[in-house]
Parts: C-alpha cells; structure tokens; sequence
C-alpha cells in the first residue's frame, strides 16, 4: 500500500518533467565526464610522446597542464549541475509539494 501523497506526487506532470529533465541532464555530464577523462587517460595509453612535450623552456609537459583541465572540467561541470539544480529543479519540487499537500 502507497501512501496517498506519494501517488500525488507521482501523477504530477511536473514531477515527470523533472524526473525526465534532471535524468537528461545527467546522461548529458556524464557522457561529458567520460569523454574527458578517458580521452586524457587515452593520450596517456597511446600518445605518451605527446603529453611528453616540453612547455617552453622549463620541466613542465604537457601532461601537466592537460590533466588540471580534466580536474577543473569535473568541477565546472558539477558547477553547472548544482546552478541548474538550486535554479530551476528545486522550484519544481517546491511546486510539486505545493500542489500535492493541496
């Protein structure tokens, strides 16, 4: 037996929109993140010559910078989630909860 307010809930159209857009928008930063990652781990396994290269005249590759990129692309892309979820996903569950407590 469910609970009364969760059946409310669940036939809210806004609900199946936000399940529907937050799943969405997760598929999209995880595929990100694995194109990212795997292309720099990638370029570790099979172009070591390339990652090899000296920036300018000192000791660093660019190994170095390239792998900081992927640390800040993980944390831009868990920025842009949490904007988007704090802006507009929390409104609809706000609305949600609004609606099915009615």
């Amino acid at each position: 037996m469910q609970d009364p307010l969760v059946e409310r809930i669940e036939r809210n159209p806004k609900y199946q929109q936000l399940k529907a857009t937050r799943t969405r928008l997760g598929w999209w930063l995880t595929i990100l993140m694995l194109i990212v990652y795997y292309g720099y781990i990638g370029l570790i396994a099979f172009d070591k010559a390339l990652l090899a290269q000296p920036i300018g005249a000192g000791v660093t590759t660019l190994g170095i910078p390239l792998g900081m990129a992927v640390i800040v692309f993980t944390v831009a892309i868990t920025g842009i989630y949490v904007r988007r979820a704090n802006k507009e996903f929390d409104a609809l569950t706000r609305d949600i909860l609004k609606d099915a407590t009615k």
